[in-house]
């Protein structure tokens, strides 16, 4: 079943888009969690800018 689900995401829309992983540091306790987002692919760059 996952390599349909996979394959499903390379065929059309699914390719312009890309998944984000950002660390970000929390002010209160100074942990590092993990952000996860979905974003197309030229949106990528303004995403980590930030």
């Amino acid at each position: 079943m996952a390599k349909k689900a996979v394959a499903s995401l390379q065929s059309g829309e699914g390719r312009s888009f890309a998944k984000v992983i950002k660390m970000v540091k929390s002010p209160k306790t100074g942990a590092y969690s993990f952000q996860e987002e979905i974003v197309h692919n030229d949106k990528v760059k303004d995403y980590f800018a930030k």
